[in-house]
Parts: C-alpha cells; sequence; structure tokens
C-alpha cells in the first residue's frame, strides 16, 4: 500500500508518499495549485508504485481550496480521503509533544493517518458530485440570513417614519405594505398622498385584498402620527425594501435549482411528513454520501448533536452537553426539520410530549427528537423504502 499526503494551500499544495512500512518513497514536495502541479503529482505517484499497489491519497477539508485538486484525483481513478482538520490536529500531537506545525510537518501527519486509520473511508465520486447541493443550500441559506437582517432594518425604519402602521396590517412584511412603504416612504408622505392613488397602490399590490377602506384608514392614522419627518430615513428604507426584493428574487432562482436535482434524487427524505424539497436538500447535502457512516450514531457526531463526555476517576459530569463541533448547517437543518417532523407527524408529537412530561426543557426534548428523526432518516436513505406512518 502507498499513501500520499497532501497539505491543501491556496497557491501550492505540500505532498509527500510513504509505503505501508512507513519509508518515505518521495520526501515532502511543492506543487503548484495548477494544472501543471497536478500532471506533477500524478506523475510523482505513478513513478513510486506499480499497478497492483493500493493508494491512498489523503487532504484535509480546506473547504474551496481544496474542491479543484479533489476534483482531479477523482477524475484519475484515486481513492482519495478527506481528513476533518480537528481530526489531522489532534493526531499531530499525540506523535509529538512539540509545537510543530508546518506544512511540511501537515503533509508526513496526513500520509501517516492514511497509514495507521483503516477506518477512514474514501470520499466517493457521488459525495463530490453531492457539492452542487451542497453549495446552493447554503447559498440559499445565507441570503436568507442576509433578508431576515433587512426585514429587521425595515422594522426599525418603521417605528421611526410611520410607528402606526405595523397595527393595521397583518405584517409589514407583505408585498402590499412594502408596495406602500416604497410609494410613500413615511407617515407625511402617506398623509399628503392622494387617496386614489394611495387605493391602487394598495388594491393592486395586496391583488384585491385591501381597498379603499383601507387606504382611508392607514392615511388617517399618517395624518396623526407622531413618526419623525427624516428624507435619510425614508431612503434608506426605500433602499432596504428594493434589496428585499432583489434576494425574493435570488432566492427563488435559487430553490428552483434546488428542486431540479431533487427531483432527480428521489430521496425518500422528502416522505417524513414535514420535511419538504428545501429543508430535505440541506440535510442530504451536508450529510453527503450515507454508505461514508457505519451508523446513524456516526451521522448524529458529524452533525455536532452527540452528547459531550467527562469522566476521571470519581469525576464524572452529572449534565452532558452537546459537542457542537460539526456542521452547523447541518445541525440547523436537522433541528429546525424536527420542529416541523414533529407538529406534522403523530409518533413523532408522541414523543416530545413524553419528554416534555419527563420535565424535559423544550429544547433538550427537541433535540432528542432530533437524533430519533436522524436515525429514521438513516434508515430509509439506506434501504430506499418511503415513510410510512404508524397507525
Amino acid at each position: 500500500m502507498v499513501c500520499v499526503g497532501i497539505d491543501v494551500a491556496k497557491d501550492k499544495h505540500d505532498c509527500v508518499i510513504i509505503n505501508s512500512e512507513g519509508e518515505i518513497l518521495a520526501d515532502v514536495f511543492t506543487i503548484s495549485n495548477n494544472m501543471a502541479g497536478f500532471k506533477q503529482l500524478h506523475q510523482a505517484i505513478q513513478r513510486c508504485t506499480c499497478k497492483t499497489d493500493k493508494i491512498k491519497v489523503g487532504l484535509e477539508a480546506t473547504g474551496h481550496y481544496s474542491y479543484n485538486i479533489l476534483g482531479f484525483l477523482l477524475d484519475n481513478g484515486l481513492a482519495t480521503y478527506v481528513l476533518n482538520p480537528l481530526h489531522t490536529n489532534l493526531y499531530r500531537k499525540s506523535l509529538s509533544l512539540r509545537k510543530t506545525k508546518t506544512d511540511r510537518v501537515d503533509a508526513r501527519t496526513i500520509a501517516a493517518m492514511l497509514l495507521s486509520d483503516v477506518s477512514l473511508k474514501p470520499y466517493t465520486d457521488t459525495a463530490y458530485h453531492n457539492e452542487d447541493l451542497k453549495s446552493l443550500t447554503r447559498y440559499r441559506f445565507d441570503k436568507v440570513q442576509e433578508r431576515a437582517k433587512l426585514k429587521q432594518s425595515v422594522s426599525r425604519l418603521v417605528c421611526i417614519l410611520f410607528p402606526e402602521l405595523e397595527k393595521l396590517v397583518p405584517t409589514l412584511h407583505m408585498a402590499s405594505v412594502y408596495a406602500l412603504l416604497d410609494e410613500f416612504p413615511g407617515a407625511k408622505q402617506v398623509a399628503d398622498a392622494n387617496l386614489t392613488h394611495l387605493k391602487s397602490v394598495l388594491y393592486d399590490a395586496s391583488r384585491g385584498r385591501f381597498g379603499r377602506d383601507k387606504a382611508i384608514e392607514i392615511r388617517e392614522a399618517a395624518r396623526s402620527s407622531i413618526g419623525s419627518v427624516m428624507p435619510a430615513k425614508s431612503l434608506e428604507l426605500r433602499h432596504t425594501i428594493r434589496l428585499i426584493r432583489e434576494l425574493d428574487a435570488e432566492i427563488t432562482e435559487i430553490e428552483s435549482e434546488i428542486d431540479k436535482i431533487m427531483e432527480e434524487l428521489h430521496s425518500p427524505i422528502t416522505t417524513i411528513p414535514g420535511i419538504g424539497a428545501r429543508m430535505g436538500a440541506m440535510i442530504l447535502a451536508e450529510i453527503g454520501d450515507f454508505s461514508r457512516f457505519d451508523s446513524a450514531d456516526k451521522i448524529l457526531a458529524y452533525a455536532g448533536l452527540s452528547p459531550s463526555t467527562y469522566q476521571s476517576g470519581k469525576l464524572t459530569n452529572c449534565y452532558s452537553h452537546m459537542e457542537k463541533r460539526g456542521s452547523r448547517y447541518l445541525r440547523f437543518a436537522i433541528f429546525n426539520a424536527t420542529k416541523y417532523v414533529c407538529l406534522w407527524d403523530s409518533s413523532f408529537s408522541i414523543y416530545l410530549a413524553k419528554k416534555r412530561a419527563e420535565g424535559k426543557h423544550y429544547n433538550v426534548a427537541i433535540s432528542h427528537a432530533a437524533k430519533k428523526l436522524v436515525r429514521l432518516i438513516y434508515a430509509l436513505e439506506k434501504s430506499g423504502r418511503p415513510y410510512k406512518a404508524v397507525a
């Protein structure tokens, strides 16, 4: 067996090649992060191996820096292992008491890990192509977070410019209210507005829900409003609403692409009541290839949902907490999905009620239900069968 350790960086990669005896076949050499460098690495591997050798190539998960070289290695049929940087860091510290960390040392550490840890599983082509779905779901997550912050800004600005408006509508964050505020960004502008024009804006944006009566009610409230007249804040409000509309369009486009991939996957995860295409896509994207995990408990650990344990001599931690070391995106998706599943599926509703009856806090009870959900998802994905609710 031949092991290749690669320490990935932005402009170059440090590589080392060792055999199953730990002997160095090619001491640390540096390749450029381009096609010429990739070919140089491939040629070095070919020089150090024969056709019967089992080759294992390892590198750390370093975000977008490792993506291109990972694709090259998979395309050339090399068994590639993507290692958790935390794992390699702990392994490096176990080898020496000296605080030595360099790119050359890291490359050797990765190669040594491949040699010693037989439980490591190779990164599959399925997992690599799953990156498209992961990119889309994370991109959508960030866009939704950005939109949420802008909505908070709208609430803040309305509180300054026209505080009475919030009590006159179901929510500030609806198309008709945004249309109103884009046209009349403040109580003074609404108070001075022509009633016919005001009614037309509301009627068109609400698709007939709001008419003349609502227009009169809003204008009367504006005329007695305590809202400040601040042109700068009115301009900020208009711009914020336009940014939200742009984000709405972008999120819709992203969701359309996610839906296309989910249709191709035919995953049973969406047969679970409460899990739609978007949340299901995020869970699938973050987990990746289920064959990498021997059990559902491994997925829980990957998500940072497994409890931390500390025991030494007579000392044992009484209250274990979740590690929260895994993917925050996966943890977010599982927790939110669990809340909806507990609402829509009777077996999960009963389980949550049972945990609450035991005196557990709501969030603790949800974490127990989340573990149950992960085990269910794992079983469905491994079997490929749709979910059947217990009668």
